[in-house]
């Protein structure tokens, strides 16, 4: 399907409202996030469903360079574990991108619903970030925003992929990046502290991924009045910063040494001494047989719902 518009900085390619509404029914908004609203799309002449994610420029800059932004990297990427984008079309006053609908469930939704969740299920959710992430990282990619919240199963199939999705905030690693963004509980310590940062930030998430969903308990957490958030992250990145994770029994327990050695490795606070995406790939407990088989559910579901009912892990910064 060719783009709706191409060039991002020339007036002259200004698409109509109409372009837009004469090949798409948006119907109604599904989810607001901060930067965009999120529309199920269909396709008048196909009947096909898309995502499309609007943006208002007049809602200032950083929105602006948010859209920008999320359309230059999804025109570089072509890979089955990132959703892909499929139109685009800018008006005077709004961006709309279309990407492939994921109609699957987040992972933490899929988690609760199972009869049996054992380490080798984790452990192929993360393989298929891992490949996603190093297929960026060859091209210099930084997502900078890896969380539980953007992963997402493609379809309802049992045997449904994992797609990881929201580029708004994804950067092309000229040098060293400065601009410290991202989830809170999710920053690499090199981000909190302020200091230049590449591409080991995203294995760093992606370590923090692997502990929730190994134990149903983040890694880092700081209990906090519920309006004293400057208290709550100032504690949180004391913790990030000093890598302050311990494998607390019970939740641990019955946990493979690998698994806690591969997490380990990508939550290692030196950002040179971490280990790349790359190599995960090939570490015993995604590539090997070192993953459990054993029934984990019951223990991660209890304190999923614990922890992150209460928390607010959804906001970017």
């Amino acid at each position: 399907m060719p783009f709706g518009c191409v060039t991002l900085g020339d007036k002259k390619d200004y698409n109509q409202p109409s372009e837009v509404t004469d090949r798409y029914d948006l119907g109604q908004v599904i989810k607001t996030e901060e930067f965009c609203e999120i529309f199920r799309a269909k396709e008048k002449t196909t009947g096909k469903f898309y995502t499309c994610k609007k943006f208002l420029k007049r809602d200032g800059r950083k929105v602006r360079k948010a859209a920008k932004n999320e359309i230059i990297i999804l025109k570089m990427v072509k890979h089955p574990n990132i959703l892909q984008l499929v139109d685009v079309y800018i008006t005077r006053k709004e961006y709309f991108i279309f990407l492939e609908l994921a109609t699957g469930r987040e992972v933490f939704d899929w988690i609760l619903d199972q009869g049996y969740y054992s380490e080798k299920d984790t452990s192929n959710v993360i393989r298929q970030v891992l490949e996603a992430v190093a297929y960026l990282h060859s091209l210099k990619i930084v997502h900078r925003n890896l969380k539980l919240e953007n992963l997402v199963y493609y379809n309802r199939l049992k045997n449904s992929k994992i797609v990881i999705s929201d580029f708004h905030l994804a950067k092309l690693e000229n040098g060293l990046i400065k601009e410290p963004c991202g989830t809170p509980e999710y920053l690499a310590p090199e981000v909190v502290g302020r200091q230049r940062y590449g591409r080991p930030v995203d294995c760093w998430a992606i370590g923090v991924i692997m502990y929730i969903l190994l134990s149903g308990n983040p890694p880092f957490y700081e209990e906090a009045d519920e309006d004293d958030y400057e208290n709550h992250d100032k504690n949180l990145f004391r913790k990030i910063l000093a890598g302050d994770y311990e494998f607390d029994p019970p939740y641990w327990d019955d946990i493979s040494q690998a698994a806690k050695e591969l997490v380990t490795r990508l939550m290692e606070v030196e950002q040179d001494q971490r280990i790349t995406a790359e190599e995960a790939i090939s570490h015993e407990w995604i590539s090997g047989n070192a993953a459990s088989d054993k029934n984990i559910k019951d223990g991660v579901c209890a304190q999923i719902e614990k922890n992150f009912a209460r928390a607010k892990w959804k906001v970017g910064v």
